[in-house]
């Protein structure tokens, strides 16, 4: 794995030296865009509007518009902005992790020990293991701050990044039910759901939509011919709920014996 982010994780006086590597690879199929005469690849190019020619990736530079004039910026002038930050994940608070809403999750990091961060990374993670604890900071990644948390996670610290508030939509427009269930309806739902509870094991889940698409291309790579399933009614016809749930609950107990 190729690290992403190196710098180092702020603990008080502690300073930890680490990199980051992405904890997540995609398990999409990657096709590509082709001409549908005669399947010639569709590239896409950075065109001087001007000219009408194409801009080497070298030649690019970042800009602001400021008042219709463009201030350009290099990587120099984003440290500047907040240098501590561009190098540095400062801790500044510890919470539980169930206070915080999955909402704001984004994506997760694994933390490896730089050169000279072994004992004070495994004290960091020692310590947040014991306390039931994650430590809130921020960080600037590719020339945008990033909210993050950092937890122990099965031996290794994961730096978790997380929304900042005013990133999530205000939910006030939302036409949302104000009137309760009825108490045996909620009685028959909540006995599904017990009915359906097990322990979550994650290796359980796997990606199957990848897996049959993969499928269809290898027949249509040999000539077959592909019938689409017939898709199956998910729920009763019924529109009483009571019955739903009811049979719901008989599905659940003849799979069962």
């Amino acid at each position: 794995m190729k690290a992403i982010w190196t710098g180092a994780i702020g603990f008080g006086l502690v300073n930890i030296p680490i990199k980051l590597f992405s904890a997540i690879e995609e398990s999409d199929l990657s096709l590509d865009m082709l001409d549908g005469k005669d399947h010639a690849h569709i590239r896409f190019k950075r065109v001087n509007e001007n000219t009408g020619k194409e801009v080497p990736y070298a030649n690019i530079v970042k800009a602001y518009d400021l008042d219709g004039n463009y201030v350009v910026l290099d990587d120099e002038d984003f440290e500047k902005a907040m240098p501590e930050k561009t190098k540095t994940i400062e801790i500044n608070s510890f919470s539980k992790q169930d206070e915080i809403n999955s909402l704001y999750y984004e994506n997760p990091y694994y933390v490896e020990p730089a050169k000279g961060g072994e004992r004070a990374y495994k004290l960091f993670y020692t310590a947040l293991e014991k306390s039931g604890k994650v430590g809130l900071g921020s960080f600037v990644m590719r020339s945008k701050e990033k909210l993050c948390l950092v937890k122990p996670s099965e031996g290794v610290l994961v730096v978790q990044r997380i929304r900042f508030q005013q990133e999530i939509r205000d939910k006030s427009d939302l036409k949302i039910p104000e009137s309760e269930p009825k108490a045996a309806e909620l009685k028959m739902a909540l006995s599904l759901i017990d009915q359906l509870t097990e322990k979550f094991d994650i290796s359980a889940w796997k990606d199957s939509y990848s897996e049959n698409l993969m499928s269809l291309i290898k027949a249509k790579a040999k000539g077959s011919k592909v019938k689409a399933p017939t898709l199956k009614v998910v729920h009763s016809k019924t529109e009483d709920l009571m019955a739903q749930l009811q049979a719901s609950l008989d599905t659940k107990r003849r799979k069962a014996s």
